[in-house]
């Protein structure tokens, strides 16, 4: 009995504590707790599937990103960067998309908390009021209100009664207060919550529009780029048409020289042969004018940009400036800047067999000239805008375009 007495005495200061508490920490913020939970994903299990999606693709952009700065600095086809730029722009395309769902996640998160928020207010205002009257009632009734009750009763019976009730009424009261409690925290963790749900929702709304400001530049690009593409395609157009045109001068050239020589052989009909100083033996074994990588080959060649050119010689690659040897001795009958071949020089090496050395950076020999085997006849250059330095070298014997490979010797 002295126990309960006790209780009783102590149990008003724990009711004034909890309202002091109660008023203190009273703030206005959401309890997402309140919201029941739909059935389906939730909005933030929806806000980090896209989360998780953002990062993803931003990782594909960053690859995609790294390898334009790569092609930016090499030589490359205009067809790959202009396909890097259109991946680019998709990706951002699916970024977009993504922060606009993450941003409606996170509205369904905002709405929930702030419905919860509405909920808890309502309660904590029916909590808090049934709690000040609770306070004010025990304060009323004096501190030995419950032990004058237990001692007024005129029976065992009603004595058990009486502190049945009692106890209940405890056990409401302390649940009150607990109740109450519990509502300061949720709300103070769901404030939390809310200031960081409008944090990422704003800062979803800042990279939304930095991406489709970055979609805007992209496409701008990509109009750059087919631009850039279709005036590369039109300029090649044109240097095919007019390397076509240059081949068949250069074969109108030679057929020249060879209708040329020929008449001086029929006016001179006793005069000895001149013979080619190319051999039959010298097939395949000839050394090469210039040692370096073949950049074309011999006939037809489709380009990246699904252009089509017909080569009549070979192309070598080489450092600008390196000497380029006459295959065979023989006289010079061309030696001077011929179209698209650039500074062209033509060995005649008798009865029709003609070299061709094109895309030359200068002249080391003149028309008229002799040379013997091996002699340097100019330097490596470039004509070509879309090829590096390198020699442009055909072989026609009896004036005929055939490929230089099969007289030059193989490299091992």
């Amino acid at each position: 009995m002295a126990d309960a007495f006790r209780r009783c005495r102590r149990w008003p200061a724990r009711l004034a504590r909890a309202v002091a508490v109660s008023a203190i920490c009273l703030l206005p913020s959401a309890i997402s707790a309140q919201q029941p939970q739909p059935a389906t994903q939730t909005p933030a299990e929806r806000a980090k599937v896209q989360r998780d999606e953002l990062d993803r693709v931003r990782a594909e952009r960053e690859r995609l990103e790294a390898r334009m700065r790569e092609l930016q600095g090499t030589a490359h086809d205009l067809s790959e960067e202009r396909t890097n730029i259109e991946r680019q722009a998709d990706a951002t395309s699916r970024l977009v998309r993504s922060l606009d769902s993450q941003i409606g996640a996170l509205a369904g998160e905002v709405d929930n908390a702030t419905s919860g928020l509405v909920i808890a207010q309502d309660e904590l205002v029916i909590k808090r009021s049934m709690l000040q009257r609770r306070v004010r009632e025990i304060y009323k009734r004096g501190a030995l209100y419950s032990l004058e009750a237990l001692l007024s009763a005129q029976s065992f019976g009603a004595l058990v009664a009486r502190y049945k009730y009692l106890h209940l009424v405890a056990q409401r009261d302390r649940a009150l207060v607990r109740r109450v409690e519990l509502l300061n925290d949720q709300i103070s963790g769901t404030r939390t919550q809310l200031v960081r749900l409008r944090g990422e929702m704003e800062l979803s709304r800042e990279q939304k529009s930095e991406e489709e400001r970055r979609l805007r530049e992209l496409e701008s690009a990509r109009g750059k780029s087919l631009a850039k593409v279709q005036q590369s395609a039109r300029q090649t157009e044109v240097r095919l048409q007019q390397i076509q045109r240059d081949e068949k001068r250069l074969g109108d050239l030679i057929a020249v020289f060879e209708a040329e020589r020929r008449r001086a052989v029929a006016a001179r009909p006793n005069a000895p042969a001149a013979l080619s100083t190319l051999r039959t033996s010298d097939f395949g074994r000839l050394d090469w004018p210039v040692e370096g990588q073949i950049l074309y080959r011999f006939g037809r060649v489709v380009n990246a940009n699904n252009t089509t050119t017909r080569w009549n010689g070979i192309g070598i690659g080489a450092a600008a400036g390196t000497a380029v040897k006459s295959v065979a001795a023989g006289s010079v009958v061309l030696a001077e800047a011929f179209g698209t071949y650039g500074q062209t020089v033509i060995v005649s090496h008798g009865d029709g067999d003609f070299s061709v050395y094109g895309s030359l950076a200068r002249l080391d020999v003149r028309k008229g000239q002799t040379i013997q085997k091996g002699q340097v006849v100019g330097a490596v250059g470039r004509t070509d805008p879309d090829l590096d330095a390198h020699l442009h070298f055909e072989m026609r014997p009896k004036g005929r375009a055939v490929d230089p490979l099969e007289w030059l010797r193989n490299r091992k």
